[in-house]
């Protein structure tokens, strides 16, 4: 008979299928398997098939290359609940109702089948917006740990929703309006910087259900890893690590950051470096919303003509559907014309290429976790112009405490004239300058957390060591789970 303890423990992970999601999710599987996990990652079929789509060449299992380096990563995909084909994009709350009410039965399924067959399975990794985790990890007798993809701020913030209700800060009809200076950990926050959904009146959206019972399941997760930085967050985590074991592990990037060998981009990508070679170092605008968030047409266009008006060179990404994918041309008329001896105007790039580039010197940017530590990573001061979600707060992280990048805008709309003076603020002049030495520092902050001894590596240490111990722990107790009983 083969001794348990002696086999490698086998996690399954399963990440939330939005690319922002996915893409510090793979890098944390890797990061395991090197540490002597086995690890089954799941991915949807429609996720899988638009990865597919973009890269035709690339192989059926995104992982092969990386097992061919001698990790043990599985891969496998399920429904999310709709066919294929279906416009996730467009339709946004009916993809999210899947995820909220369907997409537990097909995980329940998979998760049974790769237990009956593999009785190394120890845990199971699921991104925190799920909101059945807890109880399929019962289930099947296997230890929680959850994923946060964010920073701890959005995090604590959630989690402690039920103090922003007794306050009068959410969840009610006329909300205070006055900052906000009670959550453990969190130093006074206005209303504004929080997320997008905490904002809002109306708390019976189908976001709002998968928010309340996501954080209500996380409470019963053996472990929380988070994709953020002791340091960057240091009182927030501490007061988080008080009530839980919580290990900031971030920030979750590839080895040697720029290629990574796992296929993630849901478009084909375009090559922007000859461009970028002949531009001067730092005269170059790099301008992306990210996969996911979507732009009004009025707010669009103030954006457009406020580049052009600018005369920055810049790289703009410009997604198919940010409007709407009902809506194929969304710039303004003449606008590509007026343009076009400086701008790169691209439907999708591998943004981990384009941002150490030296041409490049400024990042507009919604907001996005990952896009703001790559910035970072890369010393690329933000333009910030968050859009929904996280982003609200992500902008408070990077302009108002870290100081590593400004507003496009200080109104409720956005002006053209406000989108270039802020850009050639950002290139020329002071606040460009003091921009870029406070970047370099926070940088120095993120490489300090990911060298050996620092804090980012010493958590992912005591992580992997306390699971092992909560493994070993499990394996001492008799079998409680269900999972045998068919």
């Amino acid at each position: 008979m083969v001794d348990q303890t002696s086999k490698k423990p086998h996690a399954i992970l399963v990440p939330y299928p939005l690319q922002g999601h996915v893409i510090p999710s793979v890098h944390l599987a890797i990061k395991l398997a090197s540490q002597g996990f086995t690890i089954t990652f799941i991915n949807t079929h429609a996720f899988h098939h638009q990865i597919s789509k973009a890269q035709p060449n690339s192989e059926p299992d995104i992982f092969t290359k990386v097992r061919e380096s001698g990790l043990d990563i599985r891969y496998a995909t399920i429904s999310d609940g709709l066919p294929v084909g279906f416009d996730r994009s467009l339709n946004h709350d009916q993809y999210m109702a899947a995820l909220l009410h369907v997409f537990s039965a097909h995980v329940d399924e998979v998760v049974g089948q790769i237990v009956k067959s593999d009785d190394s399975v120890r845990c199971l990794i699921a991104d925190t917006f799920f909101v059945w985790p807890s109880k399929i990890a019962k289930k099947f007798g296997l230890l929680y740990v959850s994923f946060w993809t964010e920073p701890a701020l959005v995090f604590s913030l959630y989690y402690h929703m039920d103090l922003l209700r007794i306050n009068g800060h959410f969840g009610c009809q006329d909300c205070r309006e006055d900052i906000i200076d009670y959550i453990p950990g969190v130093k006074a926050i206005e209303p504004k910087d929080m997320t997008s959904y905490l904002q809002e009146a109306e708390t019976t959206s189908v976001c709002h259900q998968i928010i309340f019972n996501a954080f209500n399941d996380t409470r019963s997760a053996d472990f929380v890893v988070c994709n953020s930085v002791q340091e960057l967050e240091v009182e927030t985590l501490s007061a988080l690590q008080a009530e839980m074991p919580y290990y900031a592990i971030g920030p979750l990037f590839p080895n040697g950051f720029t290629k990574s060998f796992v296929a993630t981009s849901l478009w084909s990508e375009s090559d922007c470096t000859q461009w970028l070679d002949e531009k001067p170092r730092g005269s170059v605008l790099y301008v992306s919303f990210g996969s996911y968030a979507h732009v009004t047409k009025k707010d669009l266009a103030q954006i457009a003509n406020g580049l052009s008006l600018s005369k920055v060179s810049f790289v703009w990404v410009l997604r198919a559907d940010i409007v709407s994918s009902d809506d194929a041309h969304p710039l303004p008329d003449g606008f590509e014309e007026e343009v076009a001896d400086r701008a790169m105007i691209i439907p999708w790039c591998c943004q981990r290429e384009v941002l150490p580039h030296h041409a490049i010197g400024g990042f507009l940017t919604h907001c996005g976790w990952n896009s703001i530590l790559e910035s970072i990573w890369c010393q690329v001061p933000l333009l910030c112009l968050p859009l929904l979600t996280d982003q609200f707060t992500n902008r408070k992280l990077v302009v108002d405490d870290w100081k590593v990048g400004i507003n496009l805008s200080d109104r409720k709309f956005v002006t053209k004239e406000e989108v270039s003076s802020n850009i050639n603020s950002l290139f020329s002049g002071k606040l460009g300058d003091e921009l870029r030495t406070k970047i370099k520092e926070v940088k120095k902050t993120l490489e300090n957390a990911l060298s050996p001894g620092g804090s980012s590596e010493k958590n992912m240490a005591q992580f992997i060591k306390d699971l092992k111990n909560k493994i070993s722990d499990k394996m001492d107790q008799p079998n409680k789970s269900i999972c045998n009983d068919s």
